[in-house]
């Protein structure tokens, strides 16, 4: 220190280690004294203590490499050792995957794609080839670990690379893009509610909906979907005026003279993008022809990705990564004060909330982020920096935005240097123009070594290098898109998190050393699961990419019995279950087969007749035996739909009740009214013959006992197999089952890949028949606290088994859940569990995961 004690001695460079050993000899010399004493002055290395310290060298290697080289100098010295063929594959396969390009993915030899983390995946999880990319199935092991898993999810951080959910870019007048949604959305945009429609249209949130092919309202559904409009302002207005002039195509303009441009974002999942571009170009090309308007539909695949955060703990750990790099606050659903000093307590108070209170945004919010490159962000730089900004507004507040926007050359208070809004401007729905990628790493560990070196006062080498080449190529902030995923009352709790996909490593590292825990496509299956939400493609039987995924598996499933001995190969069972062995009730009912409800309420003779459960005439009739090949019918996903479904062939007198009856009270009513018996005998001669397969999704939850596994068998219980489980169980008699034989033979294969079903003629075999009405999509978890199965139940079925179970039932044990039976494909036993249909629940089931 200098004699003023004010300036700090700069340390020297180098350091004399002889004269340092000679003014610290006296403290040496003491703690080798010390030691000896341990040792008894034996400095002789212990036997037991010695390793091996030529481990390093493989002579293997060695000669194998001796050889190369002697077999080169004897072909001849004019070989290029630095040939591209002659490159290590190792070689080759690291500097693919270290390679950060602004768009597509690195590709294997075979063509299949492979993730921007792959590695990082690949070291620590079981990989498998889905849908043309590797992608990470689960952590390694036998597929256990639920337990933890949920815990880590309600106490923690989950994070997923969903990097294969792709999205298609929509850009036109604002009207004609509305009418191409109305065309493939169902439900379309149009029949929300006003206010809804108009938070989904100003880009405040984002909407979900199924995606038909044109112009087949009818048509198997292709994947479900969400959609996001960008919020109009004036610089992307001014954007598309510059790229029509460019064009050379004319801009029309509304009365006010205001552009009507929009852009939309429809996010698809990989396994159905291509069927799903298909249909959203076709139906832009016939509105075009129609009305002929300018749409433009692009694909933005290898442009933008996807990483969703789950877990009790999502938002705190977005508030530790991501730190905007303005100093406005602006949050949607503000409306413009009148008086400023309104203006800024509310302010004040919106950044609290931004800060604490998650439940501040509404669900499936959109918020557009500049963030900072998280790598380079200081722990203690968050108690001062940490504004969660949102830069895109509801309408309201565009011309607020506008007033009270900085210079486009203003500087930071942080980060250094000064950020140019010309630079900025270009943000994550210009995607398509490109994004400059971010700094390398090499470059931000030669920054973090400097700033190490300068704070030590020691001169470093590489002071003099020049990063003028990265900083012009590179960026230190990323554009980002958060949508809420849920609200507070939902079982989801979570946020998806929008950028390029050359920000994918930049993220990625940050969330996972901040403590976020990696999951694949197993574990977010049971996180699925453990919200009651459908997981695509598993929980949709309905589209082409779930009959695609149970082909796959239906192969790798084979492939792996026939590995094994014939002796003890598992029973095979069909691989997807065969959903149209499910007889409708109406052609059951017009065939001549018995009704789903027992025939304990029927004369011994119409009985032994018309019986569907001990009859062989349900499943011999050419009408049934027309609905035994392919998945011919629908899945009812809305209460609109269902409404006009009961209206149609009950006429009203259903016992089935959309979410709007329930919250009315009409169910309750119906459920405690004594009087309400054969409340369907009326109604059922509105059911038409010719209506194909109607399913409803349910939550089954075992009654007691049992385990349901993926493709069990959901059948209708007889009033006897539920009034005499008490007594069952009281006796500890064994509880319902068929003979092992006829469980074996319940499905016979017709054909490679096509199943029926088959009535046993054994009279006592034939006793414990049951029919099936539906199939379990998604099993139980193991380790989870509520065990539920999500499955897809015949409509017709369900309303008659709730009114043959309250017509037969007293009062006060009747319940709002439907009695069903479930018996796994390999087993024998029946479980009696409870069916909740989702739709009495919720006004629409088009959450997914």
């Amino acid at each position: 220190m200098g004699s003023d004690g004010s300036k700090r001695s700069v340390a020297p460079r180098t350091l004399a280690v002889r004269k340092f050993a000679e003014s610290r000899a006296a403290e040496v010399e003491n703690l080798h004294s010390i030691v000896a004493n341990r040792l008894s002055n034996n400095f002789r290395s212990q036997r037991t203590k010695r390793r091996r310290t030529t481990a390093h060298d493989n002579q293997l290697a060695n000669r194998r490499h001796r050889k190369k080289q002697k077999d080169s100098q004897v072909a001849g010295a004019d070989r290029n050792p630095a040939a591209p063929g002659k490159v290590p594959r190792r070689v080759r396969r690291r500097n693919e995957l270290k390679q950060n390009a602004q768009s597509g993915f690195c590709t294997s030899g075979d063509g299949t794609r492979r993730l921007r983390t792959h590695v990082w995946h690949a070291k620590r999880f079981t990989m498998t080839k889905l849908w043309g990319f590797y992608l990470p199935l689960g952590l390694q092991g036998r597929g256990r670990g639920s337990r933890a898993l949920l815990r880590c999810y309600k106490q923690g951080v989950l994070i997923h690379d969903a990097s294969y959910h792709f999205a298609v870019q929509l850009e036109g007048p604002q009207d004609s893009l509305s009418l191409v949604l109305d065309r493939v959305l169902v439900p379309s945009p149009s029949a929300h509610p006003k206010d809804m429609s108009q938070s989904i249209l100003s880009g405040a949130i984002y909407g979900r909906a199924m995606l038909h092919h044109v112009g087949t309202p009818l048509s198997k559904p292709i994947a479900p979907v969400i959609y996001m409009w960008r919020h109009l302002d004036q610089r992307n207005t001014g954007k598309v005026q510059q790229d029509c002039a460019l064009n050379g195509e004319g801009v029309p303009e509304n009365i006010d003279g205001s552009v009507p441009f929009r852009q939309l974002w429809v996010w698809v999942h990989v396994s159905a993008f291509t069927e799903g571009y298909d249909a959203l170009n076709c139906a832009c090309q016939k509105e075009m022809d129609e009305l002929g308007s300018l749409i433009h539909c692009s694909s933005l695949e290898g442009h933008l990705t996807k990483l969703e955060v789950m877990g009790s703990g999502a938002f705190n750990l977005l508030q530790k990564i991501l730190h905007p790099i303005k100093d406005v606050l602006e949050r949607p659903f503000q409306l413009k004060k009148h008086s400023s000093i309104e203006a800024s307590k509310d302010e004040k108070k919106m950044e609290c909330d931004l800060l604490h209170n998650e439940d501040g945004f509404p669900s499936h919010a959109i918020l557009s982020l500049m963030v900072k490159d998280p790598r380079e962000y200081k722990d203690e730089e968050a108690v001062s920096d940490s504004k969660m900004i949102a830069i895109n507004t509801v309408d309201e507040v565009l011309s607020h935005v506008t007033e009270k926007q900085p210079s486009m050359t203003q500087p930071l208070d942080k980060g250094g240097g000064s950020f140019l809004m010309s630079q900025a401007h270009h943000d994550l729905w210009d995607a398509s123009s490109g994004i400059r990628a971010p700094i390398e790493e090499n470059v931000l560990h030669l920054e973090r070594h400097k700033k190490r070196m300068d704070f030590l006062c020691l001169d470093s080498f590489n002071s003099g290098m020049s990063n003028s080449l990265h900083r012009s190529q590179c960026s230190r902030s990323c554009p980002i898109v958060l949508l809420r995923n849920g609200s507070a009352d939902d079982h989801l709790k979570g946020w998806s998190i929008i950028l390029p996909l050359s920000w994918v490593k930049a993220f990625w590292i940050p969330f996972i050393s901040k403590g976020a825990n990696a999951i694949g496509l197993r574990e977010k299956h049971w996180i699925a699961n453990n919200a009651y939400l459908p997981y695509f493609p598993w929980d949709y039987p309905d589209c082409n990419a779930y009959t695609s995924l149970m082909a796959i598996e239906a192969a790798a499933s084979h492939s792996k019995a026939d590995r094994r001995p014939p002796a003890v190969r598992a029973l095979k069972v069909p691989i997807p279950p065969p959903w149209n062995a499910i007889c409708p009730f109406d052609k059951a009912y017009t065939a001549g087969a018995d009704t789903l409800i027992s025939s304990e309420r029927r004369t011994s003779s119409s009985s032994s007749a018309s019986s569907l459960t001990n009859s062989r005439l349900g499943v011999t009739s050419s009408g049934l035996q027309d609905h035994m090949c392919g998945f011919r019918g629908s899945v009812v996903r809305t209460n609109k739909e269902l409404t006009c479904f009961l209206k149609d062939n009950y006429g009203g007198h259903s016992l089935l009740f959309p979410y709007k009856m329930v919250s009315d009270r009409s169910f309750l009513k119906a459920l405690k009214d004594k009087s309400n018996v054969g409340g369907l005998a009326s109604g059922m001669s509105l059911i038409t013959a010719l209506h194909d397969l109607c399913l409803l999704r349910v939550t089954l939850h075992a009654l007691k006992e049992g385990f349901f596994e993926e493709g069990a068998i959901v059948c209708a219980p007889r009033i006897t197999d539920i009034s005499s489980r008490a007594s069952r169980l009281e006796n500890n008699k064994i509880v319902l089952q068929m003979p092992q034989s006829a469980a074996a033979s319940y499905f016979k294969e017709v054909c490679p890949g096509e199943w029926k079903i088959q009535v046993p003629e054994d009279p006592v075999a034939g006793e414990s028949h049951r029919w099936p009405i539906g199939f379990v999509t998604t099993g139980f978890v193991r380790g989870s606290k509520k065990l539920t199965a999500e499955a897809f139940c015949e409509v017709n079925s369900l309303a008659h088994l709730r009114e043959e179970q309250w017509t037969e039932m007293h009062v006060e044990r009747r319940k709002k859940e439907i009695y069903v039976l479930v018996r796994n494909m390999r087993s024998s036993a029946y479980r009696l569990a409870l069916a909740t249909i989702v739709l009495e629940q919720k006004e629409d089931d088009l959450e997914f995961m």
